[in-house]
């Protein structure tokens, strides 16, 4: 006996707009299959996840591309239809096994949805079951409270790739309207709707029914900030007197909060989803400026930069904004909490006059990690962290902890190593860790990992020349067990291996 493959609808969002067959039945099978982008995360799981169970089988299926060029033969198609025959051949394992599997679908399965393309490689072998869900139309029109169509009016669904002239035919001629798939065809879908001569009836709705979701009038709507989870809605003109949602959310007084953000070392690949979206819905970003510059700008966001030697009033004035109603994002390199922003903020937030004030910290990949990764595994085993600049804490300090952590032979990443005011610590850092360390104990240097001049080295303790490393440079020390190893194909890396003699 096979197993069944069913097709469920997740509705747009809202994990409560789940219908009672759906949850049932995503709890009870065998198997959860979702898709996701190459980024991991899946807004179907999480919509989801408040009806998974412990020792299910869960499949994520990640698409080998979104709007990225891709150099398979069959172009952007058959990349993708190479992927649903592997996707189909995955979940057709579990059927033959009798395993019941449950393919999630964000709003209805069959609604411009993913499942469709396993369902039609399936359903004719294996017993299928749709699941129908709440759509996004269904959704928007709810969140804005406006009719979709009344008595004898036509409702046009049209997606956002059609040519611009196509979609201003169909929007002349229809009565009521939704278009989908927006973010980077906003431009074309507004132009479209002023063409058609329509643009002054066009609300806009982003992630209906969740928490962040937000409508407004299409008009005034900046295409920059326009993701993909949302669409263009003609309502129907017999409702035009009607005031809409859109309007009236205007005049709710805005719930500030701080949000630290890591943005890893540098550049957007390095961003997690997370603090991408908090930096995204952001009204202010906050920080300085060296760092600022690393997201991209906004018109509709105020951008506050600052020098890099300011932090307890940069916190402050982050808290006063969002004590005002402002989304605020204080934007950090690495983690915020590393040597950055996350321990500035709630130190200055645990004054009276802001302890109302949300304050989030959200990760990011930090330096060391970035440089680890370059050369293999040099903090595959325990490790520390320690910052040299002595600038908030004595020398004597660190040179303490220095002795500490190099008697404990624990690798040690060096944050801060030298500026241009610190010139001579690196050095005596480096003599101290020599009285316990081999001259022969490998040294990673990065610098800029990830920037456009990055450079990383690596060495012998002894070689360690502090003139050629500045504040841009990480430095990994190891242990007495980390080695450097040739490898067959010419590269050269450095772990520390996982278990200690």
């Amino acid at each position: 006996m096979s197993g069944t493959l069913y097709g469920v609808g997740l509705g747009p969002g809202d994990p409560e707009l789940v219908t009672v067959k759906a949850a049932r039945l995503i709890t009870g099978a065998d198997v959860v299959a979702y898709h996701s982008a190459r980024h991991g995360k899946s807004i179907a799981r999480g919509v989801a996840e408040p009806y998974l169970r412990d020792g299910q089988i869960e499949e994520q299926l990640v698409y080998p591309l979104t709007v990225e060029t891709t150099d398979h033969p069959g172009g952007y198609a058959g990349a993708m239809a190479e992927f649903y025959e592997h996707s189909a051949a995955r979940l057709a394992a579990h059927l033959d096994a009798g395993r019941d599997v449950v393919v999630l679908a964000e709003g209805d399965p069959l609604f411009y949805g993913s499942y469709m393309h396993m369902h039609k490689r399936l359903c004719d072998r294996y017993p299928t079951e749709v699941v129908p869900g709440v759509t996004s139309v269904s959704a928007a029109a709810a969140v804005l409270g406006r009719p979709l169509v009344e008595g004898e009016e036509v409702l046009t669904v049209l997606p956002g790739t059609l040519p611009e002239a196509d979609l201003a035919e169909h929007l002349a001629r229809t009565d009521s309207a939704a278009v989908l798939k927006l973010g980077r065809t906003f431009g074309k879908v507004r132009d479209a709707f002023a063409a058609a001569g329509k643009l002054d009836r066009a609300l806009y709705v982003e992630r209906a029914t969740w928490d962040q979701g937000r409508s407004l009038p299409l008009s005034e709507v900046d295409p920059t900030t326009v993701p993909y989870f949302s669409l263009a809605l003609l309502p129907s003109p017999v409702n035009d007197g009607v005031r809409s949602a859109a309007r009236s959310a205007e005049s709710v007084v805005a719930v500030g909060e701080v949000v630290v953000v890591g943005t890893g070392p540098a550049g957007r690949p390095w961003l997690t989803p997370e603090a991408q979206e908090a930096l995204a819905v952001a009204d202010d970003l906050v920080g300085y400026k060296t760092y600022l510059d690393r997201v991209p700008p906004n018109p509709r966001q105020q951008r506050h930069a600052s020098d890099n030697q300011v932090e307890a009033e940069r916190a402050a004035f982050a808290l006063d904004l969002a004590k005002r109603g402002r989304r605020v994002a204080v934007v950090s390199s690495g983690d915020p909490g590393v040597f950055a922003m996350a321990a500035a903020v709630l130190e200055v937030a645990t004054d009276p006059q802001w302890t109302e004030v949300p304050v989030r910290v959200l990760p990011g990949l930090t330096a060391a990690q970035a440089v680890a990764s370059r050369v293999g595994a040099p903090l595959g085993h325990d490790f520390c962290v320690i910052s040299l600049s002595d600038r908030l804490k004595p020398w004597e300090v660190i040179t303490r902890r220095l002795d500490a952590v190099a008697a404990a032979d624990l690798v040690i990443a060096i944050y801060n190593p030298a500026s241009k005011s610190r010139t001579w610590q690196l050095g005596e850092a480096r003599d101290l860790l020599l009285r316990h360390r081999s001259p022969d104990t490998p040294v990673v240097i990065g610098r800029d990992v990830g920037g456009p001049t990055e450079s990383v080295r690596v060495l012998r303790l002894a070689d360690l020349d502090p003139s050629t490393v500045d504040m841009r440079c990480l430095l990994l020390v190891g242990s007495s067990q980390t080695r450097v190893v040739e490898r067959g194909d010419g590269t050269r890396v450095v772990f520390t291996p996982r278990h200690y003699p």
